[in-house]
């Protein structure tokens, strides 16, 4: 997909018994590790859990799971004895063993690195390292055996990702009264998600590789959102001299949750603070737009950019009872487009142009203009357009939307473009359920060229997002064969 018109710029305690299992001297595993699925006996039933490890992409880690058990007295929950034979990630970062029992209950999963534990530098342009050369995005680098990930998860769901972001939820969890329940641990992965703007569930999606984006066919903004917040904390390494290495940062992290509960919302200059994250977030997804060459993938970060950016403005509204008045320091919070008369109502709906060029006030009573395939006679009559808009410039499987940006809110009151912060295009072959979006993070911007469609009817509407993250309703929605 591509932009008409202007375009985007691409540019514990309760750790220590399997601690100590797994460490002895420097996790010295060699003998007790498995390049491939680690067994039980053969006459015990047993489970099979599996995932990856991807921060980015963790190749040749040591991954080991214990079952979550329930002291018989206390009802505090912590790892049992050590219930699989570690194994080895593979190169895309996966793992694959088996745990003796049931398919029941929750584990633990853990996983530690040594000298032949690499990982994928998914930081654009370059990860930094201390006394080396920086290591270029897609190419591997090493680990020290600080370097430790964590992650929990109902058995019989058999899937369990380890990230930064499920490491800090275990890290959450483990304060709980009752420890590493599963509801402690539930409610620390929505808390985690929550921190950094995320969707519920999004740290149970499979984190992509984001070196390899081109190469993946159906990767959600979802998943994309955490696999790019994920990549913040090693670019983190690249912006703040006072960490080395990844495993330097996630100290720093876990530290603060394991005495505070929570992350610092702006920081002290010196400890990572909740905003940096999100801040080298956004900028981590505009970067890596420069990293792909599908128009698909492109405009999903453009979304990624998107939230962060939205997040980033409101960060002071992630922990209950915090100060607000830092969340938007270039605005005056107490009148203006933020005063309470403004932003309890939406945005208007995008004025839109049917084929005459003519134009509506509601986004219920035009229509959008559709150029190209087998749309006959749908030409954008703007005669200071008709260059872009002229269906042998728009590929057969495409369609072409414009639309004119609102002036008013719902309750009548002025919108300036400063104040809108794009547009979000939806569509799908269901024009009931349109369960494709496309967001555009700039208010100038009036074209979208969506490509790469299959044969059939699609259904295609549009909304405005302004500064506060209000979006207005959907505009009619259009039809286009394809």
């Amino acid at each position: 997909m591509s932009y008409r018109g202007k375009k985007l710029s691409k540019q514990g305690l309760l750790m220590l018994p399997l601690a100590a299992l797994l460490s002895g001297c420097g996790l010295d595993l060699a003998d007790g590790v498995s390049a491939g699925v680690g067994s039980g006996d053969a006459n015990d039933s047993s489970v099979a859990v599996s995932g990856a490890a991807v921060k980015g992409v963790i190749r040749q880690g040591i991954v080991t799971a214990n079952r979550l058990e329930a002291d018989r007295k206390t009802g505090h929950y912590g790892p049992g004895r050590v219930a699989a034979k570690a194994v080895r990630t593979a190169d895309d970062g996966s793992y694959n063993l088996q745990m003796r029992g049931k398919a029941e209950g929750w584990a633990l999963v853990e996983l530690r690195a040594d000298d032949s534990t690499r990982m994928v530098c998914d930081v654009v342009p370059s990860c930094d390292q201390a006394d080396a050369e920086p290591v270029a995005f897609g190419e591997t680098l090493g680990l020290d055996r600080e370097f430790i990930l964590r992650g929990a998860g109902d058995l019989s769901a058999e899937t369990i990702y380890l990230t930064p972001l499920t490491h800090l939820a275990v890290t959450l969890a483990e304060r709980g009264e009752d420890g590493l329940s599963p509801a402690t641990l539930s409610n620390a992965y929505q808390a985690v998600e929550g921190w950094f703007d995320l969707s519920a569930g999004a740290l149970r999606l499979a984190p992509p590789d984001l070196t390899r984006l081109d190469d993946t066919d159906n990767v959600s903004a979802d998943a994309l959102q955490v696999a790019i917040v994920n990549a913040a904390f090693l670019a983190l390494v690249n912006e703040k001299p006072q960490w080395q290495s990844i495993a330097d940062v996630l100290a720093d992290v876990t530290a603060q949750i394991e005495t505070n509960g929570l992350i610092d919302i702006t920081g002290d200059g010196v400890n990572l603070a909740l905003a940096d994250v999100v801040s080298t977030a956004a900028l981590q997804a505009s970067q890596l737009q420069l990293a792909v060459d599908s128009s698909v993938i492109s405009h999903k970060l453009v979304l990624v950019e998107y939230r962060n950016v939205h997040r980033l403005k409101t960060i002071a509204d992630v922990y209950e009872d915090t100060d607000t008045s830092i969340a938007d320091n270039d605005r005056d919070t107490t009148d203006g487009p933020d005063s309470p008369e403004t932003v309890t109502d939406p945005v208007s709906g995008p004025v839109v142009s049917d084929t005459d060029d003519a134009t509506v006030e509601s986004p219920t009573s035009g229509t959008d203009t559709l150029v190209g395939g087998t749309d006959s006679g749908s030409t954008d009559t703007d005669s200071d357009q008709t260059d872009t808009t002229t269906g042998a410039d728009v590929p057969a499987n495409a369609a072409l939307l414009s639309w004119t940006a609102p002036f008013t809110r719902v309750n009548g009151d002025s919108l300036s473009m400063g104040e809108i912060a794009g547009y979000e295009v939806v569509y799908g072959v269901n024009p009931d359920a349109l369960d494709q979006s496309m967001a555009i993070g700039d208010a100038s911007i009036d074209e979208l060229l969506i490509d790469e469609l299959g044969e059939g009817t699609w259904h295609f509407a549009i909304r405005t997002l302004d500064t506060d993250g209000k979006p207005s309703q959907l505009s009619e929605v259009l039809t286009k064969q394809i």
